[in-house]
């Protein structure tokens, strides 16, 4: 058994993410399906890659110098992240974030030592308008500063996040090897799925690579929004890292398979994830479907589970904010500071 050497902080232990084969959910005559496990990094997210290769990139610039602060406005899982590296590295992190996101995402900031600005939303929707609305906020905040004090990341068009997200790309074909045949993955600010898929396509060209967006709310695949509930994806509006160069097809993945995916996850492979994963792992499935054996597809858990899995009587999972029958509690997941999060939301990716 190989043994990781010991590092130098926390910084450290980001990335080197075991890659796993389904061997349950995957139907016969199918493609082999490998799942990512980025939730294992040290915030539960694969945006901790983002979140070091920006702040660092900043810092060889000269834009980011001690004593200044930086800005964002996210879901959460960036959030999380970037206030962990700004924790390790000694900047304060200022967050726009909104009351429609999971408060347990908000509590890992706020662990982290970041403040938070938070936007009201439509009673907790995830709409067209609140992303936006939130940027808005941080661009005014930045634009205010007559210190120059601040230095916003803007993960949506910053094109600082592509060299964390090329290392997963990297790591995937150490792992799996090539050819990879295709490659999925729920689309936020979009730099995860552009990073890897660049990566993957430069030494696969034939490389299939999809990127995924909630059903209810179709801005990719037919050009308007919608409301939804999977956090950190479907933002609303084609994000401006998009680049139909590194990406071949979107497609729009029903929320529910996904929480039904999440269930059989756990129950079948023992993993348990968001439900933004669970609709990255039902789309490598349709692909598999598709290839046929002897292909190779690829995707990633983006988000820990940071959550109670909520059941009804008959153990068929259901939101929280959804009534229906009597619910009984089937995992206690417990939080990466020990203490076990209340039911509701599970932390999914993303944002992307």
């Amino acid at each position: 058994m190989s043994v990781l050497p010991s590092v130098d902080s926390a910084l450290g232990t980001i990335g080197n993410t075991p890659c796993v084969q389904l061997t349950c959910v995957v139907p016969p005559n199918s493609a082999r399906v490998f799942l990512k496990l980025e939730s294992l990094n040290p915030t539960g997210s694969y945006k901790d890659r983002m979140a070091l290769s920006v702040i660092e990139e900043a810092e060889h610039r000269g834009d980011l110098r001690p004593g200044m602060t930086v800005l964002e406005a996210t879901g959460g899982s960036t959030g999380s992240s970037l206030a962990f590296v700004c924790a390790v590295k000694g900047y304060n992190f200022r967050v726009v974030s909104s009351d429609a996101f999971a408060k347990e995402k908000l509590n890992t900031m706020t662990a982290f030592g970041a403040h938070l600005d938070i936007v009201p939303s439509e009673n907790g929707k995830i709409t067209p308008q609140l992303i936006p609305c939130m940027r808005e906020r941080a661009r005014q905040i930045a634009t205010e500063d007559k210190d120059s004090s601040y230095y916003y990341a803007d993960q949506f068009s910053n094109p600082d996040v592509f060299p964390g997200y090329e290392t997963l790309g990297r790591e995937i074909l150490a792992q799996v090897g090539e050819p990879i045949d295709a490659f999925c993955g729920a689309v936020g600010g979009a730099g995860m799925v552009m990073g890897v898929g660049k990566t993957l396509k430069q030494s696969w060209p034939a490389c299939h690579v999809a990127v995924l967006e909630p059903a209810s709310a179709p801005a990719l695949t037919k050009g308007h929004g919608g409301e939804h509930s999977v956090e950190g994806i479907g933002i609303g509006f084609p994000p401006p890292l998009l680049n139909k160069d590194w990406y071949d097809e979107a497609r729009a993945i029903d929320e529910g398979e996904g929480r039904a995916m999440c269930r059989r996850l756990a129950r079948e492979e023992g993993l348990l994830v968001g439900t933004s994963s669970g609709l990255n792992v039902v789309a490598a499935i349709q692909l598999a479907k598709q290839l046929g054996p002897g292909k190779t597809v690829v995707t990633g858990v983006g988000q820990a589970l940071y959550k109670i899995l909520d059941l009804d009587s008959k153990g068929n999972g259901r939101g929280a904010e959804e009534g229906g029958e009597k619910k009984v509690r089937e995992a206690d997941c417990v939080c990466i500071f020990g203490q076990v999060m209340d039911g509701g939301r599970g932390f999914s990716n993303a944002e992307e």
